[in-house]
């Protein structure tokens, strides 16, 4: 063959190079109109059967030199790839997403600017037990200069005989507190009725794992103007995560702060398995700040403060502890909340991290 020859069938190759090139353009495109058509009609965007008429109407036009099976495995990539456009622009239309918003959403608690690059942190009991036992956390959590005071007034139990907590008087409780040693107060809300009445005495309505999917809660949270920390569900994906927090944001409450509290797995090492990655991946998909917590992740005190420092080292905007007096005493979950003194040298470390 000739050195022309083969320029000729080069240019040639080229050519068909762009024409399928532009044709798989054209594709996506009509791809993409029929993905709008199916979601406004509430459609599923795979249909398996269609996906086979196409492919025996291909196989049927085939006449080589491929062989059929490569033909078909050509196409199901082509399939795959077609699906995946259309889920992506789904996910585009998202009000919580990067690429709805590209500017870290940046939320306002009592003067701490949460989302703007620096650390948080909120810290305080598991359960509201008493005025004195949550003074005893409030002044430790101000004597290290923090701002965000949680503690549980409503407490969703695996055990319906556990402690369930103080419920309306917890909440009265943390307000008091708070508002001595100005602090915020963040809580967890398990029903939407409570909602209203809450918002009079905490400043972040906490929505706990148990509760990421009641779409009902979800909705009523993102009717109020007061800031939402939603929690990571026990065994929720990454994506059913975000879109509980499109529930919050499309009801008009845009101040949402993501918190991965580690999901279940197999393993009995720790309470549950802190899902790292789910931090950097939360923060390239949402414009919402995301914290760690370190307590119910690991379920163990002696690894709140390696697990606080993975938070801090992959990019969180906080983490999230529980700190309790006397945690031998502790109405629930004793084992994981730490004393003062190990609170101080706990937020002792971090500190000297930050300043690296």
């Amino acid at each position: 063959m000739s050195n022309e020859q083969l320029d000729h069938l080069r240019k040639e190759l080229d050519k068909v190079n762009l024409d399928l090139l532009s044709l798989i353009n054209k594709r996506g495109e009509l791809v993409q109109q029929i993905g709008e058509v199916k979601e406004k009609h509430g459609m599923n965007r795979f249909d398996p059967v269609r996906e086979r008429e196409m492919l025996n109407q291909i196989l049927k036009e085939h006449e080589g030199p491929f062989e059929y099976s490569t033909i078909e495995h050509l196409f199901k990539e082509i399939f795959k790839m077609a699906l995946e456009l259309q889920e992506d622009d789904h996910r585009k239309a998202l009000l919580v997403s990067r690429k709805k918003k590209p500017e870290d959403t940046v939320i306002n608690i009592k003067g701490e600017n949460i989302g703007d690059g620096s650390l948080h942190y909120v810290m305080g009991p598991c359960a509201v037990e008493s005025y004195e036992q949550v003074a005893e956390v409030a002044k430790a959590v101000k004597n290290q200069g923090l701002t965000l005071l949680r503690g549980g007034a409503f407490k969703p139990r695996t055990s319906p005989y556990d402690f369930q907590g103080l419920g309306i008087e917890g909440l009265k409780i943390l307000k008091e507190v708070a508002d001595e040693y100005d602090l915020a107060v963040v809580s967890e809300i398990v029903n939407p009725a409570d909602i209203e009445v809450a918002c009079e005495y905490i400043d972040v309505i906490q929505l706990g794992a148990r509760n990421m999917q009641n779409f009902e809660l979800l909705k009523a949270a993102g009717s109020v103007n007061k800031p939402v920390l939603l929690k990571r569900g026990l065994a929720a994906q990454v994506s059913e995560f975000i879109n509980a927090a499109e529930y919050i944001i499309s009801q008009g409450n845009e101040n949402i702060i993501l918190c991965e509290r580690g999901i279940r797995t197999y393993e009995r090492a720790t309470r549950n398995t802190l899902d790292i990655s789910a931090v950097p991946i939360l923060k390239k998909e949402t414009h919402l700040p995301v914290f760690v917590d370190v307590t119910h992740s690991t379920g163990r005190r002696d690894l709140l403060l390696p697990a606080a420092k993975a938070a801090v080292a992959i990019g969180a905007d906080g983490v999230m502890a529980e700190v309790h007096p006397d945690p031998a005493v502790a109405l629930s979950d004793s084992q994981q909340q730490m004393d003062i003194p190990t609170f101080e040298s706990f937020m002792s470390e971090l500190k000297k991290m930050e300043q690296r």
